[in-house]
């Protein structure tokens, strides 16, 4: 008798378990509370702006191995795009300096020995500076680790931390933030080619996910939002959607949760979970790129982070947003635009546009808040957690929430064959 594996929630760690699960060999039913697989990573047709944009301008690396295997096996690793290696320019729009950090293709971080490839007005010194989070504590601040000042730390390390911690660096995880610089700026140029889904997040990681599992006879039942557990004799008996909807497991039935931590913790008490949580502020704006705009530019000075440039369209993201999630929306619009204008090079009136402001977009990385992320292993046997928040060794980011979900999936098969 072929198994089920019911998988809670249809973000992205939920979607990556329910594709492994599937391809193991389990039939697999993923149940969907709102009317929208994607969770944090989705697209939608905008009527502000006349586009399809996505909720957040997410960025995957080519050194992110699990996100590309998952694009890989639901066939739209070619959707992921970027240029052939791994160069970041940089604008500073007080001063008006340009710059271009080029880490190569190479798989060792040589390019911090060339002068001409590294951050203007560094040196190797200031790069060795920042050993001590390579080997960090995750209960360490970034603060306690390495010098938050200076050159090197304002062009390069404070953007790429904010970007990946959701917090101010000095207030982060250490050994999340090692975690990222492992992975990236000392894994050299291989892994640190930006990936873009330039037809969208939607397109390119969610609807051919939900397309791969229906097409091979699994269920994804959207606006199907799970009431509770009812357990026995240490297991997940039967999950109760509401009246007289109330699935009933037999024997070797799996459940992979995979919601958001507030969600989790009301289905599973006693759970911890982190608490806090930072906003990301996305803003689109419909307007044609200068011919040649690099498709990611990163933005010292202002307000605006990195600059996006797609067809039709230049978007931006600016972490830690907290600060401006009841800011005016005409006038955030127009602070942004005029940083537009001056990091990519054009100008002109505010064009159509559209803010969305993200208020729990990831939990805080600080290390009070890592502390209560729990692994995949819960008090109930057939029971596994996935997520982005839980405790999967990196900050909230794309390639962390698929990790949980292919984790999930390893320990079910893991206890199938135990």
């Amino acid at each position: 008798m072929q198994n089920t594996a019911h998988i809670i929630g249809a973000g992205i760690s939920g979607l990556s378990a329910a594709v492994r699960l599937a391809n193991a060999g389990y039939k697999v039913a993923v149940h969907e509370a709102t009317h929208q697989a994607g969770g944090r990573c989705r697209s939608y047709f905008d009527g502000a702006t006349n586009l399809t944009i996505d909720n957040g301008n997410h960025l995957l690396l080519s050194g992110n191995s699990h996100a590309r295997a998952y694009a890989r096996s639901i066939g739209t690793e070619a959707g992921l795009v970027g240029p052939e290696s791994a160069q970041f320019p940089f604008v500073d729009i007080k001063t008006g300096q340009r710059w271009q950090i080029d880490l190569g293709t190479g798989r060792l971080p040589t390019w911090v020995l060339d002068e001409g490839r590294r951050v203007p007005d560094t040196g190797l010194t200031d790069y060795l500076k920042l050993a001590p989070l390579i080997w960090a504590s995750e209960q360490t601040l970034v603060g306690k680790s390495i010098p938050c000042e200076g050159t090197l730390y304002h062009r390069l390390v404070q953007p790429l931390l904010l970007a990946a911690l959701n917090v101010d660096p000095p207030e982060g995880s250490a050994g999340l933030a090692g975690a990222i610089v492992r992975e990236t700026l000392l894994a050299g140029g291989q892994a640190c080619r930006p990936l873009i889904a330039r037809d969208g997040l939607s397109a390119v990681l969610i609807e051919p996910a939900v397309k791969f599992l229906q097409d091979r006879g699994h269920t994804v039942q959207l606006g199907h939002e799970l009431r509770s557990f009812v357990n026995s004799d240490g297991k997940v008996s039967a999950l109760n959607f509401g009246g007289e909807d109330v699935i009933q497991l037999s024997e070797g039935d799996v459940i992979v949760m995979a919601v958001p931590p507030r969600a989790a913790t009301s289905l599973l008490p006693g759970l911890t979970a982190p608490t806090e949580f930072r906003a990301i502020v996305n803003a689109h704006f419909r307007f044609e790129p200068p011919p040649g705009s690099a498709p990611i530019l990163g933005v010292i000075g202002g307000v605006v982070e990195w600059l996006f440039a797609f067809p039709n369209r230049l978007s931006v993201t600016i972490s830690n947003g907290d600060r401006l999630v009841d800011m005016p929306r005409e006038e955030l619009a127009q602070t942004i635009w005029n940083d537009v204008c001056a990091a990519g090079g054009v100008s002109g009136e505010l064009p159509p546009w559209q803010i969305v402001r993200e208020r729990r977009a990831t939990f805080a990385a600080t290390p009070a808040q890592n502390a209560l992320r729990p692994g995949p292993v819960t008090s109930l046997k057939n029971l596994f957690l996935a997520g982005d928040w839980t405790a999967t060794g990196l900050p909230a980011t794309i390639e962390g929430s698929v990790r949980s979900g292919d984790r999930a999936a390893d320990l079910v098969l893991a206890a199938k064959r135990a």
